[in-house]
Formats: C-alpha cells, sequence, structure tokens
C-alpha cells in the first residue's frame, strides 16, 4: 500500500542484540548472550550489535495508523546499520529527532503484515519502497546537514 510517513518515535530507535544468536540482549553495556560460548570468540566486537526497530505513524489513503519497522526495511529508510547510525547519533546527539524530521512525508510503498506473535499490537513493514526518485536514505541528508564527508 501506498504510505506517507507521519511521525518516528525516536526514543528507541535500535535495540542491543546477541551478534552470532541475534536474541535480544539488556541494553547494558557489559552485557553478554546466556545461549552462546563467547569463550569461542577471541574478539570482544563479536559481542552485541545493534538492529533497527523502528514505532512509525503512517496514513495510508483512508486511514492513520501505526507501524513497526524493523532492520531490514528501516536500513531502507537510514541508508545505513543501526551500530552506524548509533555511532553518528553518539557525535550529533539530535540525529534521532532531525531524521524524524527528514522522513516526515515522505511517501513509500509498504508491504504490511499481521505479527506473527500473539501479543503483539502493530502491523510490520516486511518491505518499503521509497517512491520519489530524488529520495535520499537518512543518514545521507544527515551527513549533508551536519557537514560531514563521505567516509568520515
Amino acid at each position: 500500500m501506498m504510505c506517507t510517513v507521519l511521525a518516528i518515535d525516536n526514543s528507541g530507535l535500535c535495540y542491543k542484540v546477541c551478534s552470532v544468536c541475534e536474541r535480544t540482549l539488556p541494553d547494558n553495556p557489559t552485557s553478554l548472550c546466556k545461549f552462546c560460548n563467547f569463550n569461542a570468540f577471541k574478539s570482544a566486537s563479536l559481542s552485541s550489535k545493534r538492529l533497527f526497530r523502528l514505532l512509525m505513524s503512517v496514513a495510508s489513503d483512508t486511514k492513520v495508523f501505526t507501524v513497526i519497522c524493523f532492520d531490514r526495511a528501516a536500513k531502507v529508510l537510514f541508508g545505513c546499520s543501526a551500530d552506524e547510525f548509533f555511532d553518528f547519533a553518539k557525535l550529533h546527539p539530535f540525529a534521532a529527532e532531525t531524521t524524524s524530521k527528514i522522513l516526515e512525508g515522505e511517501m513509500f510503498k509498504m508491504t504490511l503484515s499481521r505479527p506473527k506473535n500473539g501479543y503483539a499490537q502493530h502491523l510490520r513493514v516486511v518491505q518499503v519502497v521509497p517512491l520519489r526518485s530524488e529520495f535520499q536514505p537518512a543518514i545521507e541528508s544527515l551527513k549533508e546537514f551536519y557537514g560531514v564527508r563521505s567516509g568520515s
């Protein structure tokens, strides 16, 4: 369906997962996965990574509703991984709020699905395709806005 992004809840754009099994980890920086054997890994960088989880308000031609957009679809909007965005946001504290403003009003063709989990309350964004040929992922607009050169 054709949807317009109305707002993005920027309070929790991403979450930490085990870099091996991708199970959710607590936000504690020293958290290790209880399901994987990290003695087999020598690099601490393998302990965790971040994935996107965006709560968005979108509008179709007939209604406004809330959807949740996970990592694969969110990367289309952001143009980078959640770890890259998190690192960028550490240097530019208002990057999340600016991203919401950048994407507000953008139109996309979205494939939505009902959640497989009976407790989940929002439709899932399975696929997102920009409708504007000049669409630029949020990270590119942020780099321009903050004057960051590519590769920096």
